[in-house]
């Protein structure tokens, strides 16, 4: 059964009281972490859907419907099959664009020669609507997501952050005392490390990071303790 996590976050501005909400599910025999933002307008983006049983799908539209939800946007972080299995589900069953970087559109395109192999005969191809730049802002209801580019585990891997909630959607760059692998096509691990730091690293520490595996964790805690990229890095 899919795993099923709520996280609210609180906003306020201008004395007005705003609240973003994460709901994030774990998918897939990768233990993929899927994520649903959405605010009180009830728009909402999905990022990396994971989802491939029957039983997965089920809980994503069921939330969704349950919250009344408008899903606007599908993003990808990057494009790996774990963080790719539910984007032909999810863009048809609410007909909405997939975006993603640019340079993770080979990453895409490569997965029906091997999806098999990983026990995914029945995996549905999905084609990208809109190109993702570095920097771009993302809006839907009354939220704004920054664009930040973070590649290394893939080639255009991106990191969603919310500036107002200090939050970010990291995929598979930064982890609970590790760091995304680099040995998959397209990877490099001094590339990893360097935008970790260059672009991860200058939020501010208490930036809670959300990632594509694993428990959340913050960036002062990593960049005091990671292993491969903190102060004190042995790697």
């Amino acid at each position: 059964m899919p795993k099923i996590n709520s996280i609210v976050v609180i906003l306020i501005h201008h004395s007005t009281i705003y609240a973003m909400q994460i709901k994030s599910f774990t998918f897939n025999p990768f233990m993929e972490n899927t994520y649903v933002l959405y605010d009180e307008t009830k728009e909402a983006v999905i990022i990396d859907p994971g989802c491939h049983e029957k039983s997965e799908k089920a809980a994503l539209m069921e939330f969704i419907k349950e919250n009344r939800l408008v899903p606007v946007k599908l993003l990808n972080t990057h494009c790996h099959i774990d963080h790719v299995l539910g984007n032909a589900f999810v863009k048809t069953t609410y007909d909405i664009p997939l975006w993603f970087h640019r340079d993770e559109l080979p990453i895409l395109e490569s997965i029906p020669a091997y999806a098999s192999n990983y026990g995914f005969a029945n995996y549905q191809p999905s084609q990208p609507d809109h190109f993702i730049s570095e920097g771009e802002v993302i809006k839907f209801g009354k939220v704004a997501l920054k664009t930040l580019f973070v590649p290394g585990h893939s080639p255009g891997h991106l990191v969603f952050y919310h500036e107002p909630s200090k939050v970010c959607i990291a995929g598979d760059t930064l982890f609970d005392g590790s760091i995304g692998r680099t040995d998959l096509p397209g990877g490099d691990h001094d590339t990893l490390l360097r935008y970790i730091k260059k672009n991860l690293f200058e939020l501010p520490d208490e930036v809670e990071v959300y990632p594509g595996h694993g428990p959340s964790t913050q960036i002062g805690k990593e960049k005091d303790s990671n292993p491969f990229v903190g102060k004190l890095a042995r790697f």
